[in-house]
């Protein structure tokens, strides 16, 4: 059993796969070919806003956004304790100081209401300017935008929405990656929509801002490649990897996003009762980067998984220790206040399989041994 079946996804759609590697080896156009521009004019489109600029990884693309921004030295931003490290390595790498908000134990995201204690406690210390929110989309299920726009907007605040495991949802009618002031994605291979290596995307509405993004990328160039007017990075998606990527879109939004929402609801109708059940709020819809139960404690989730590795199940924990207990982040820590629902959370929770093309029979076996626990 495989935890994201990207071998039995290639079988699938090897054909015309194939058929765009070969093209754009074909092209000699590796580099900012093609198909680039047009995975970016379809992307935009998909999501719903007026510029999409792809970039070389998901980091940097959330890099890209605080450079747009001048994020630095002063500033505060606001990040989830509970989310990978990249989220918070960002800021730090721009200079700027990540001040670790609590999630609801719910739906793994960030909490509205300590966010607001938190920008209360950074305020009244008085050394750093509140700037920022990154809100993630944990596991698929985009934040709870609704509240925190009201909340960005009674500070002044800008929201970057970390879209890297939320393609493909959304709330109401809007969808994921449009939430944000900017927004951005990963492309890593076991995303939602994965490439086969490295790759992300920026999403804005700001024409000035785009302008800004397309500079950073390619070494803050200005009106052609030599004429540097800022300084940028090496950030650019590859031809490959965009040839690809147009294949297995177009797979994602004819049946893939479907199908592992289907898969879900399998999971969640066959485990309620014996665990805790991911959560989707009503008008919500979740992409499933990860289906993610939570146990009564570390003891029962270490056993269950230490039980499905003996079955050749495969899990994981997603994440074992919080942004404020990371080593590199030992002189930040939990300085502004504790994180208990994070800190809860990375001592219970326990990803399973889950992917498009995952079978009812392999649900149901995962299903039928948690059962027995």
């Amino acid at each position: 059993m495989q935890f994201r079946d990207l071998k039995k996804q290639y079988q699938v759609l090897k054909k015309d796969i194939d058929a765009a590697m070969m093209d754009v080896a074909a092209s000699s156009a590796y580099i900012m070919g093609k198909p680039v521009k047009e995975l970016e004019t379809e992307l935009a489109e998909y999501v719903g806003v007026k510029r999409c600029i792809t970039c070389a990884n998901g980091t940097e693309a959330l890099t890209l956004a605080l450079k747009v921004w001048n994020i630095g030295s002063g500033d505060a931003v606001f990040v989830p304790d509970f989310t990978f490290f990249a989220s918070a390595e960002v800021i730090s790498l721009e200079g700027a100081t990540p001040v670790f908000v609590d999630v609801e134990k719910e739906t793994f995201n960030i909490s509205v209401s300590d966010l607001e204690k938190k920008i209360a406690a950074v305020k009244a210390e008085g050394k750093l300017t509140p700037k920022v929110i990154i809100a993630v989309d944990l596991f698929g299920l985009p934040a709870n935008y609704i509240e925190l726009r009201k909340t960005a907007d009674r500070h002044k605040l800008l929201i970057l929405e970390d879209g890297a495991q939320g393609f493909g949802g959304y709330i109401g009618e809007q969808k994921a990656c449009s939430f944000g002031d900017i927004s951005a994605t990963s492309f890593f291979p076991a995303k939602p929509l994965g490439c086969y290596g490295d790759g992300g995307a920026v999403f804005m509405n700001n024409d000035d801002w785009a302008t800004l993004a397309e500079s950073f990328r390619v070494h803050g160039k200005g009106s052609f490649k030599y004429d540097n007017v800022r300084i940028g990075m090496n950030s650019r998606l590859d031809t490959l990897q965009a040839g690809i990527l147009k294949v297995k879109f177009k797979a994602f939004k004819e049946y893939e996003l479907e199908d592992i929402n289907k898969a879900a609801a399998k999971y969640t109708a066959k485990l309620q009762g014996h665990v805790i059940t991911p959560v989707i709020p009503e008008g919500f819809y979740c992409s499933w980067a990860q289906y993610t139960i939570r146990l009564a404690n570390k003891e029962q989730r270490d056993g269950l998984q230490a039980v499905l590795k003996e079955q050749g199940i495969p899990s994981m924990v997603y994440y074992p220790t919080p942004m404020h207990g990371q080593t590199a982040y030992q002189n930040v820590g939990d300085k502004y206040g504790v994180c208990p629902n994070t800190i809860e959370l990375c001592e219970t929770v326990l990803s399973l399989p889950i992917h498009p093309y995952i079978t009812d029979e392999d649900i149901d076996t995962v299903c039928n041994l948690i059962s027995q626990q």
